[in-house]
Formats: C-alpha cells, sequence, structure tokens
C-alpha cells in the first residue's frame, strides 16, 4: 500500500544514509522501524498466568490473591521505620486488631 509521510529532511536524509549503508531501500529501513515500535507495545509474554497479570501500562504485576492484605505507603513506611513484627502484623491485619 501507498503512503505518503511528512519527515523532517535531517531524519530523511539519516534514513537514505543508513539505508544506503546497509544495501536496502528506504522503504525498508521505514518498515522495520515501525514493526520495532510497534512490537513494544505489544503486550509482554506472562511467564506465569496464574500468579502474574498485566497491569494498565503493560507491566507485569503479582496478582492478588483472595484474602491478601493491602498493602499502603503507611505500611511501607512502617517498615521501613522498624516497626516490631507485632506492629507489623496489625498494620498487615487490621481487621483482627
Amino acid at each position: 500500500m501507498k503512503t505518503t509521510l511528512d519527515l523532517p529532511e535531517d531524519l530523511l536524509i539519516e534514513a537514505k544514509t543508513v539505508a544506503a549503508r546497509r544495501h536496502t531501500t528506504l522503504k525498508a529501513i521505514v518498515e522495520s522501524a515501525l514493526r520495532r515500535e510497534l512490537g513494544a507495545v505489544s503486550e509482554p509474554e506472562n511467564p506465569d498466568p496464574e500468579k502474574f497479570e498485566v497491569g494498565p501500562f503493560g507491566i507485569l504485576r503479582l496478582k492478588k490473591s483472595p484474602g491478601s492484605p493491602l498493602v499502603t505507603s503507611e505500611i511501607i513506611r512502617a517498615i521501613q521505620e522498624g516497626i516490631d513484627d507485632a506492629d507489623a502484623q496489625r498494620a498487615l491485619h487490621p481487621q483482627t486488631r
């Protein structure tokens, strides 16, 4: 399919130079760059779908287990400040207070 691209002159010159150096065409350079760019936004491979899910920004994250506590910034801050084990358990399981 034919299309027209409006490219900055310096970018076009650089792309043609790279194409000549690689003994290929400008079309092949543009096609390769588009495929590489579009492949980067595809969904990442999930090594273990039972443990991980793909988040809203395409980043793998651990799935939340049923009944697992919500980790808040306060809990993280408390852990960083070196609270004792009893306080950590109360922070992780506030319903058992």
